[in-house]
């Protein structure tokens, strides 16, 4: 009897039906996954020029959309407004006189951004640029709130170019944009000189770094500002009010970031403070007067406050424990919008009042009826490489595991060049409460550890970041409380082709694997990946254009290996990922299915890079549950895949 076809890929089958989910009663020691997915967070908030509001984002409606609360009153609890109702909100920016807000918008995730205005209360939008198919960067506003700037890759698909476009009082644009400046590679827009007539640009150097200009826009002169031998990150540029120079946070001929001040007559960076760790972000009041800043003390940030008018340091504002989100100065009002997010804090905003030296919260996300006390906080954990190279990581153990030692879920993050930190992660509790260990991993390449460290990875060094992985689970397997020999790979983007490595190269190491939009296949990746992505990887992975790299490429696509497959595989992945195109998960299911090996597919088709519709999260999470319970789940753990 000849064997059974396999399923062709994709299938009509492959496309999820959406799954309903019943809440449990609050108070119910075993909770469903949705809700954790309905716990509530603020992001991308920013204060109003008199400090006044503050916008913010959230998707309470099921995508992220922008809203606004008033802040004056201090903890008054005012009801915030919704002022977007349509696509998902990328960011939102105030302009300089409060009478627009520019926000981005795209369209089922496909990162092709749309530019408009809309008016603090929400009645009235205008849009500045098309909803097509090209990609634009934001660049800020002017500092008179006369014109916008962006990059686009419009000219050519491949190659960043700056645009100004001028607005009048009544947001309607007064003529078409113009394009300034004829950029090459991944060029943005990072801030304007005050007065307007000049502007800051990073051109990119791989995933993490990046070299400085200043384009003087009267004469299209560009200047070059840093253009170092050994590639470095500037970032956070906070102009001095008479445009001199600039705050910033870099590791210029350093390992760790620090915070400098850089001034244009003496072309010379003077450090303010070189901390044993990361300077991660710097905000500087409009008047000049106090500097803040964050450290990055292994995935914990750390808030420090000048007043550089006396030069003395301030007590920092008191806000909970957690990973900064974001750091912005009112541009009229001595207020300091501070964003955070931690292990019991799905992510909300603080608002400093540096005159009278208070802390006010200024939004109060729902915790969905959870009991924050039930929440996990992790512990940072190092240990030795295959190679005696130190990697890090956050190890979270659940509160229960029943009656026997936990499972363990490896989260491994995107990037690769991010760093996994203790925010708020719902997917994260929601599994500890059933009872899985959670290794957030830190392999070479991760961010946060150095710059050294960053650049462990690159080009013909990647293989070494999935032995990496190999020695996490090792390590894992000489501890007592956990089950190192149930361990299952779960990751997206970089993170998903470190999945499909694991399962692929480490078959005697995990026993599954969650796959979120990962590369399966290293050369058709970098030759569909979009613009910006396609300049960075020519500095950290190499050029898909050389017969040497090329065969490299080969040596380290999961999809070489595929053949070595042997666990169950789930596979995520979004129809419209302009990022990791959907092609990628389709090879890597085809090659398991003809091999007649154990995988499920998930394909959304209104999504892109990640999930982000809530149902469409509910049912993967779900799934995933399911999954999981069946493939390293044991007897006896707290609770059933809900």
């Amino acid at each position: 009897m000849p064997d059974t076809p396999a399923l062709a890929t994709p299938a009509p089958i492959d496309v999820p039906e959406p799954e309903p989910a019943e809440l449990e009663l609050a108070g119910t020691e075993c909770q469903g996954i949705a809700r954790y997915l309905n716990v509530g967070s603020a992001s991308g908030t920013e204060l109003s020029p008199d400090g006044r509001a503050l916008l913010f984002r959230t998707s309470v409606t099921g995508l992220p959309q922008l809203w606004s609360v008033p802040v004056a009153g201090g903890e008054s609890g005012a009801w915030p407004r919704q002022l977007t109702f349509g696509n998902r909100v990328q960011f939102a920016r105030w302009s300089p006189d409060g009478r627009w807000i520019a926000y981005g918008t795209d369209r089922a995730g496909n990162e092709r951004t749309q530019f408009l205005l809309i008016s603090p209360d929400g009645t009235q939008e205008r849009a500045l640029t098309p909803a097509d198919l090209h990609f634009r960067v934001f660049g800020g506003w002017s500092p008179r709130g006369n014109r916008i700037a962006y990059s686009s890759a419009e000219r050519d698909g491949r190659n960043f170019d700056i645009y100004v476009l001028d607005i009048a009082r009544d947001g309607q644009p007064l003529a078409a944009p113009r394009r300034v400046l004829e950029g090459a590679g991944n060029l943005n827009i990072v801030s304007w000189r005050p007065d307007g007539e000049a502007m800051v640009l990073s051109q990119g150097r791989g995933e993490a770094d990046n070299d400085l200009f200043l384009l003087d826009l009267p004469s299209g002169r560009v200047d070059t500002l840093f253009v170092p031998e050994r590639m470095s990150r500037y970032r956070d540029i906070q102009w001095l009010p008479d445009g001199s120079g600039f705050y910033l946070a870099t590791n210029h001929e350093r390992d760790m970031a620090g915070l400098a001040l850089y001034t244009l007559a003496s072309r010379q960076l003077r450090w303010l403070d070189e901390p044993e760790w990361d300077v991660e972000a710097v905000a500087l009041s409009h008047d000049g007067r106090y500097l803040a800043w964050s450290i990055n003390e292994n995935g914990f940030s750390h808030l420090r406050l000048r007043d550089l008018r006396s030069g003395s340091d301030l007590p920092p504002p008191t806000v909970p424990r957690g990973v900064l989100t974001s750091l912005q100065w009112a541009h009229d009002a001595p207020r300091l919008a501070i964003g955070m997010s931690g292990p019991g804090l799905p992510g909300d905003a603080w608002v400093y009042d540096a005159t009278a030296a208070t802390v006010s919260r200024a939004t109060f996300s729902s915790l969905a009826g959870l009991d924050p006390a039930g929440f996990v906080t992790p512990e940072p954990v190092s240990f030795a490489s295959v190679d005696d190279e130190t990697v890090h990581g956050l190890l979270y153990l659940p509160r229960r595991t029943g009656t026997a030692r936990a499972p363990v879920v490896m989260m491994l993050h995107g990037g690769p060049t991010a760093q996994a930190r203790p925010g708020f992660d719902g997917v994260k509790q929601y599994l500890l409460a059933r009872g899985y260990a959670i290794l957030d991993l830190n392999f070479r390449g991760s961010t946060g550890f150095g710059q050294r460290f960053t650049q462990l990875d690159n080009q013909r060094l990647r293989p070494n970041a999935v032995r990496d992985m190999e020695a996490a689970v090792e390590w894992l397997r000489g501890r007592s409380d956990v089950d190192g020999s149930r361990v299952a790979a779960m990751g997206g983007s970089y993170g998903g082709y470190m999945t499909l490595a694991a399962v692929a190269q480490l078959p005697e190491h995990f026993r599954a694997g969650v796959n979120f939009v990962g590369v399966a296949n290293w050369i058709t990746a970098l030759e569909d990946a979009s613009p910006s992505l396609k300049n960075s990887d020519l500095i950290e992975y190499g050029d898909i254009d050389d017969p040497a790299d090329r065969e490299f490429f080969v040596s380290i696509s999961p999809l070489t290996y595929a053949d070595r497959i042997r666990a169950p595989l789930m596979v995520l992945h979004g129809a419209n990922d302009p990022r990791v195109p959907v092609a990628e998960a389709d090879q890597i299911v085809r090659q398991v299915r003809e091999q007649r090996g154990d995988v499920e597919y998930l394909r959304f088709p209104d999504e892109g890079h990640g999930i982000s519709r809530l149902q469409n999260r509910i049912t993967a999470y779900q799934r995933i549950a399911r999954f999981l319970d069946r493939t390293i789940g044991v007897p006896g753990m707290p609770c059933e895949a809900r």
